[in-house]
């Protein structure tokens, strides 16, 4: 989720794939500000673009389906995805946004119930349970949730400009944490000005890593 990530897309009338639309508007409808942002959404859909059928992708934090919507467009038929939202309002939005779709499972309660269900070739943690960036959120184990190749991904992160990243004037834990974790080939890849997304490969049989 995204801070003005649904305004985003006020000014974007083309080139929007059809069930994106309709969870943003679904955002709008309700007053959900924190749509996942565009720039986000596309690099979502290259990530869940790359997967072959019978993948399973798994979200954190559904929102009104924005970032869902992104990866199950830009998907290949048999990609399977489960997403978890906390909101029973918002949860029920986006049952309905999905509904018509049988590979998609969108489920109201805490995201952390989520990892018993993987292991994942495409896992986007949103900031909140297993992403280690709240407090209280301790750092899910990749080895555990990761098939061997998967990605995890975890956005809204301001652009470093320094080693180690630093955040309120602090050294970025969470950050830090993926970006040298042993069992991970990780970067950030800044998708705007004031806005990055850690991608992070799980590859055991590297010995480079």
């Amino acid at each position: 989720m995204s801070l003005g990530g649904t305004a985003a897309y006020g000014l974007m009338k083309e080139n929007l794939p059809e069930l994106v639309r309709t969870a943003v508007a679904e955002g709008v409808r309700v007053g959900f500000e924190f749509c996942v942002r565009p720039e986000i959404g596309r690099l979502l859909a290259t990530c869940a673009a790359a997967l072959p059928p019978g993948s399973l992708v798994a979200e954190t934090g559904t929102g009104t389906g924005a970032g869902l919507a992104w990866m199950v467009s830009g998907a290949a038929p048999g990609v399977r995805f489960i997403s978890y939202e906390l909101d029973a309002g918002r949860a029920a939005i986006a049952q309905d946004v999905f509904g018509h779709l049988a590979n998609v499972d969108v489920v109201g309660g805490d995201a952390s119930e989520l990892f018993g269900r993987g292991p994942f070739d495409l896992l986007v943690l949103d900031g909140g349970p297993g992403s280690g960036k709240t407090s209280g959120s301790a750092p899910v184990d990749p080895v555990e949730v990761l098939r061997p190749g998967g990605t995890l991904t975890i956005d809204d992160f301001t652009p470093a400009t320094s080693w180690p990243p630093m955040h309120d004037g602090q050294e970025d834990a969470s950050r830090v944490h993926w970006l040298s974790h042993p069992n991970l080939k990780s970067t950030e890849v800044r998708v705007a000005p004031d806005l990055a997304v850690l991608v992070c490969r799980y590859l055991p049989d590297r010995s480079d890593r």
